[in-house]
Formats: C-alpha cells, structure tokens, sequence
C-alpha cells in the first residue's frame, strides 16, 4: 500500500523501556542488554503483551453506528476491545486526514476500513515533526503504555539495498512498492521503521475485529506485518556487511535497540493472535516470511543488534 504523508510529516522520537509486557525472572549471565561491561546477571525475561478483549460485545455499537457518530464509536469499540486503539483514536481524535480513510456506510466496512486507518493514523503520530525529524531520530506508538521518543537514526542507506536478500516471490507486491519504486526504494532506515510500526499496529486493528470483516480491505494485515519485519532485518543485515561504519552508529543506540526487540516481539505476538484468522486476515504467505525471518542468519542478526537472545518456540513473543 502506498502512503501519501504530507510534507508537515516528513521531516519527525523512543523514551522506550520494556514496561508494557511481561516480565519473568532470569538466570546469571554476563552480558549487559546495552553492551555494558559491568553486569554478571542478565536482563530479566521480557515477553510482549497488551490488553485486549476480542470477544466483548459490540452489539449495540453496531445498531447505533452511522455516519455522523462514527469517532464515539470507533473510540467506544476498541475501549472494549483493545485499549491501545482507544488511546491512539482519542491521541489523534483532531487529525483531519481520518476521513480519507474511514469507511462510514456500513458497520462491517467501518470495521474493515480500520487497518488502514489505524496504519495511518499511526503514521501520523508517529511522523509528527514535534516528534520525529527525518532521518535524524524517530517516534513510534507501541501501544497505550508506550509510545517511542527520540530514536536515533543516523540517516542509513536506501532500503533498496535489501533487494538481493530476497530470494521469493512472497513479498512481491510490497517490494515492487516499498523497494523498487524510485522515491520510496531511496527510503533509508527512517522509512523501514516508519511503515514497520504502522503495519504492525494495523494488525491488532482488525485482529479484534475480525468477525466483521467480510471483504478485502484487510485481506493482507498480516502480510504486511511479516513482510516489514522482514525488511527490518534484511536491513541490519546489509547495514552490518555493506556498512559497518554506519551498523556500527546504530549499534551504539540503545533506544534504537531497544526498539527493534520490542518490534520482533511485538510482531511475533499479534502474528500469533492473528493466526486463526488467516484467509480473511492475510494468506498464507505471511507464515511462509514469518518462517524465513526465522531463518538462522535473521536470528543471528537481531540478537547481535539487541544483545538479547529470543525464544523461537511456542513462545516467540518473549526474550530468552
């Protein structure tokens, strides 16, 4: 999908701390999650969660909606049945651009129009100029308890680069897009991180709404997901052996590190919340990418960057 961002947007920050989730206790170890020299124990387990309630009635939100009450609705629904949405519905409630992506004829289209309108509406957030400047640091709403502050970027390299890492077809559509077309192929890491999080959180958008969705408007969440998660590790994976001054940069970021993990795991948990819904909510190609950024050599990488070891069994949303 292609994103039209005003120029206000262009130009846009990770107070990031792994809060919002799960936390279990963790052996001794000797290594530090930012690089550090002097800790002899391990940072606690981490595993990524948020509230949601997928199964809470919507009933007379659907017999009351038109097209006039449509922002109490939305606010209402995702008040029940996903917090975060809420939030970030209520953090935007003034933005213009809503309408061009809000479905107001039906209840089920209004539904269905929600992964793109939370995906931009998350654009929007996150590109705003009072949090993010382009290519210089970067903001990222994570979820109701997180939002991401004044990540540092360095600029990067275009994220064409990435292109002879994929071997498949499986992402074709969104490469033609994202990386083969001049103005956004010449993206760098400001961009790959950009339309990573607002793919991920078009995701939970539909994913807790899925029982209305009945069209194709959001047939392809869960690609999406995979598939940025995918460019964000083919990325440290080029920035590694085509750039090591700037991998290097990056590396020495911990807000910038910290982010990536919450990402990985971020992902691999609403892929998972998701994954009953496959034909309505993506095909079945979003496991067969899900499963190659498994693919050791992208493990190698993210746990290289983060400092962190990551399940990658049944509990994938968690650090190991």
């Amino acid at each position: 999908m292609r994103h039209r961002l005003s120029a206000r947007l262009l130009p846009a920050c990770l107070v990031l701390a792994l809060g919002s989730g799960t936390v279990l206790a963790s052996g001794p170890a000797s290594a530090s999650p930012s690089g550090g020299t002097g800790p002899t124990r391990a940072p606690d387990v981490y595993c990524y969660d948020e509230p949601s309630r997928p199964d809470a009635d919507l009933s007379d939100l659907e017999a009351s909606f038109n097209s006039s009450n449509w922002m109490r609705t939305l606010q209402a629904m995702y008040k029940r049945r996903w917090p975060s949405g809420e939030a970030l519905a209520i953090a935007q409630a003034n933005d213009p651009y809503w309408d061009q992506f809000v479905d107001k004829q039906s209840f089920d289209g209004f539904a269905e129009s929600m992964m793109v309108a939370i995906h931009e509406e998350t654009h929007m957030w996150d590109l705003d100029s009072s949090r993010t400047e382009w290519d210089v640091h970067t903001a990222a709403w994570i979820n109701a308890g997180q939002q991401a502050l004044t990540v540092p970027l360095h600029g990067g390299f275009p994220r064409r680069e990435i292109l002879p890492l994929i071997k498949d077809t499986l992402s074709k559509d969104m490469d033609d897009i994202y990386l083969r077309d001049s103005q956004q192929g010449s993206y760098n890491l400001q961009g790959v991180l950009a339309e990573q999080n607002a793919g991920l959180t078009g995701l939970p958008a539909v994913t807790v709404l899925q029982e209305y969705i009945k069209g194709v408007g959001a047939s392809n969440a869960r690609d999406i997901a995979a598939t940025n998660l995918r460019y964000l590790l083919l990325y440290l994976r080029v920035a590694k052996d085509k750039h090591p001054g700037y991998w290097t940069e990056i590396k020495n970021e911990p807000k910038l590190r910290e982010l990536v993990l919450i990402q990985f795991l971020r992902t691999a948990y609403w892929l998972e919340k998701s994954a009953p819904y496959t034909g309505k909510l993506g095909s079945k190609d979003a496991d067969r990418i899900t499963a190659a950024n498994y693919a050791p050599e992208n493990i190698a990488i993210l746990e290289e960057f983060t400092g962190r070891k990551v399940r990658i069994d049944a509990h994938k949303n968690c650090t190991g």
